[in-house]
């Protein structure tokens, strides 16, 4: 596949609506239930938001890239250490990377793996970070779509184009 031409995968409102119950009943079905969802910003905003409201807990956010980022870190594993369960939102596990970043920098700070959970709508089977909730598994060996999340709709074409090809290595 060139990587001029990225194949862009539409995930319609009604889909992400759907994703969002199953993802709810999967968490619901487990025996560990969340004090607190934390959305990662900017793709697990607003499934965390979904999520939240439908789960009826709290909602924080955090952005591991960005300036403010170590309050918010250093808030999250510091309730992760007091025994807080926390429930980690975001869009999609292609990679990992922002998975591991996350884990990485919260033990960095004192936080308590054992408080936290991961969840995703999409789970790439071949990433190297695993979650513990998703509602769909992709394989990025096979599949080579980049799905654009109804967040995004209202971005243009060009912007989602040169998104999906700042990771060529995930389309190739």
């Amino acid at each position: 596949m060139s990587t001029d031409s990225p194949i862009l995968h539409s995930i319609t409102h009604d889909r992400f609506l759907a994703d969002v119950q199953t993802l709810a009943r999967s968490i619901e079905a487990d025996d560990w239930t969340p004090d607190i969802v934390v959305g990662v910003g900017r793709g697990g905003l607003v499934p965390a938001v979904y999520l939240s409201h439908r789960l009826d807990r709290p909602m924080l956010s955090i952005d591991y890239s960005s300036a403010s980022a170590d309050a918010a870190l250093a808030d999250v594993a510091a309730r992760s250490a007091a025994g807080t369960r926390l429930l980690i939102v975001d869009d999609i596990n292609d990679s990992g990377g922002t998975i591991a970043a996350l884990r990485r920098r919260l033990a960095d700070r004192g936080g308590d793996a054992r408080y936290l959970r991961f969840a995703v709508l999409l789970d790439n089977r071949r990433s190297g970070q695993s979650v513990d909730y998703w509602v769909d598994r992709i394989d990025r060996d096979t599949d080579k779509r980049w799905f654009v999340f109804p967040w995004e709709a209202l971005a243009t074409q060009q912007a989602i184009v040169d998104e999906a090809l700042s990771v060529p290595d995930r389309l190739a």
